[in-house]
């Protein structure tokens, strides 16, 4: 007599998929698996920029890698002052770092590009740290740039890091993120706006590179992949579980609730977009509802023609990375 079949093990909750964009990553019920962006390369000096690389830990959640451009000032590098760019990597929050192969290589081209010293934030990733944690960490790793203003006397000499102490410019002092990083660095600048910061410390400007923004008031760009924007939309959901949804004021910065744009702590923005990304219109309103606002600041836009989301990232020597760049580095030396 044939044994009658036997019925597969219930599945468990550690094999529920709550949320996936592969090759990215998969979200089960009770883990998290990353196929992407977890790599580690070492800090170093970059043999073909010259430009150095440090890690420092700040708090117990958060730490940063550092890049220094080559000194070459006829001997008086040791005094050279340099704006200060602090950078939040995107990644939807739950994806990248700042010590991965990808992001390493951008700094260390881009560093030495536009002569400034880099501050590549590391916060903690949602969904095991929810957000508003990448805020949380984001604002501690700014307070601590920023003390670095204080008096080197005492003890606080000694948790001054020497490349910020020796060389940071605080007079042009920078915040700025892609994709995700870009809405941190908005926040950021909207909690100076409210609370300020230590030591008279000012931001000079934010450059805002392929924002993610959403809303459920449509935009053009929407239908470029809305299959994309809606992935986007459940990827916000799932890293923010106690969201509102499209038209909360953390992801949609033009609503009711939302701190006022006129109220935002730069003179100056940089947003760029990418002629072929979902996000696009999202960011030029940015731009148009900034302008409009009352504020009293000089903003800028630049596109890249034919081009999506991060690509420069993705594509860091094509002709549209470079004037990315290059636009970049002209708004932080001007």
């Amino acid at each position: 007599m044939a044994a009658a079949p036997v019925a597969p093990p219930p599945a468990s909750a550690d094999d529920e998929i709550v949320y996936e964009s592969m090759p990215c990553i998969r979200v089960y019920k009770n883990r998290v698996e990353r196929y992407f962006g977890t790599e580690f390369v070492a800090a170093s000096t970059d043999a073909a920029t010259g430009v150095a690389s440090r890690d420092v830990v700040i708090s117990p959640n958060v730490s940063a890698r550092l890049y220094l451009p080559r000194l070459d000032d006829g001997g008086s590098g040791s005094a050279a002052k340099l704006p200060i760019l602090v950078y939040y990597h995107g990644g939807g929050f739950c994806l990248g770092s700042a010590f991965n192969p990808t992001f390493h290589a951008y700094f260390n081209t881009f560093a030495g590009l536009a002569n400034v010293l880099v501050v590549s934030v590391e916060y903690r990733l949602a969904p095991e740290h929810p957000v508003p944690a990448a805020y949380a960490d984001s604002l501690d790793a700014l307070a601590w740039v920023v003390s670095h203003l204080a008096a080197a006397a005492g003890d606080d000499a000694d948790k001054r890091d020497p490349w910020i102490a020796g060389h940071a410019d605080f007079s042009r002092l920078y915040l700025g993120g892609e994709s995700a990083g870009s809405n941190i660095a908005h926040h950021m600048a909207m909690r100076v706006a409210a609370e300020g910061l230590a030591h008279g410390a000012r931001i000079r400007g934010l450059v805002m590179i392929h924002p993610y923004f959403l809303g459920t008031e449509k935009v053009p760009s929407d239908d470029l992949s809305p299959e994309v924007r809606e992935n986007l939309g459940s990827l916000w959901r799932v890293m923010c579980p106690t969201t509102t949804g499209d038209d909360d004021p953390l992801i949609n910065p033009f609503v009711d609730g939302a701190p006022p744009l006129a109220s935002l702590a730069c003179g100056r923005v940089l947003v760029c977009v990418g002629e072929g990304d979902v996000l696009r219109d999202r960011g030029r309103n940015y731009y148009d509802r900034l302008r409009a606002s009352g504020w009293p600041g000089e903003a800028e836009i630049w596109q890249a023609p034919g081009k999506g989301h991060t690509f420069h990232l993705l594509e860091p020597s094509c002709n549209e990375a470079v004037a990315q760049d290059k636009v970049i580095s002209d708004f932080l030396n001007r």
